[in-house]
């Protein structure tokens, strides 16, 4: 199956296409950067670019991967539409993604996890995974550390390493994952049949907007 993978959370993006096998293998036929702050005017363009350059139709994709969060309000929302559109046109399956999640699965590590992300304000994006399912939250730096404890943290933020190593925690730092990730876990949920529609596909912030901590406040 040809994959389309994409990652708009951070501040830098990327798209890629791989092919999915039967087999559970994924391998990726390209990846392509975007720079940060444009992704509403590279987005749609650079996908057709990198299906055109490998001699692609759109209506050949059989399937989407797309990081759904935490990260950048703005960047989100923008490859989330883009997402959004292309699965409702062409009718194929979406697989939504946290951040958070991909980076667990690209340290490939068994056992309970921690994965962690700086999300500014003194504030860490902390997801917990283990056999037992998953769980992500905000959380204060403080928190963090004493909520990892003695276990394992994956981070792909430099900031984050700091913190972890100054604590004395047991911290595994990785690259920052890309769309080459993102379609490998993605092909996973595709084959399991974890989808999102269309319709359902949302954001997952994690933190509230400025606008609705205001409107609380």
């Amino acid at each position: 199956m040809l994959l389309l993978a994409a990652d708009t959370s951070g501040k830098e993006g990327s798209i890629g296409l791989a092919r999915g096998l039967p087999d559970g293998r994924c391998d990726l036929i390209e990846s392509v950067p975007l720079a940060g702050g444009t992704f509403s005017a590279q987005l749609v363009p650079q996908i057709s670019a990198l299906l055109a350059k490998h001699g692609f139709q759109k209506e050949e994709i059989g399937g989407f991967c797309v990081v759904s969060g935490p990260g950048s309000f703005t960047g989100l929302r923008v490859g989330l539409a883009a997402i959004k559109a292309l699965g409702e046109v062409f009718n194929k399956p979406i697989a939504a993604l946290s951040l958070l999640e991909v980076i667990v699965s690209s340290a490939n590590l068994s056992g309970k996890v921690w994965a962690a992300i700086d999300a500014g304000r003194n504030e860490v994006y902390l997801g917990e995974y283990s056999g037992q399912g998953s769980n992500e939250r905000l959380v204060r730096r403080e928190e963090f550390v004493a909520l990892v404890g003695y276990e394992t943290v994956v981070t792909a933020d430099r900031s984050i390493v700091d913190v972890a190593q100054a604590a004395r925690l047991n911290v595994k730092p990785i690259a920052y994952p890309g769309s080459d990730a993102v379609a490998r876990l993605g092909w996973r949920k595709l084959q399991a049949n974890q989808t999102s529609s269309p319709v359902d596909l949302e954001a997952n912030y994690i933190r509230r907007s400025d606008a609705e901590i205001f409107r609380t406040t």
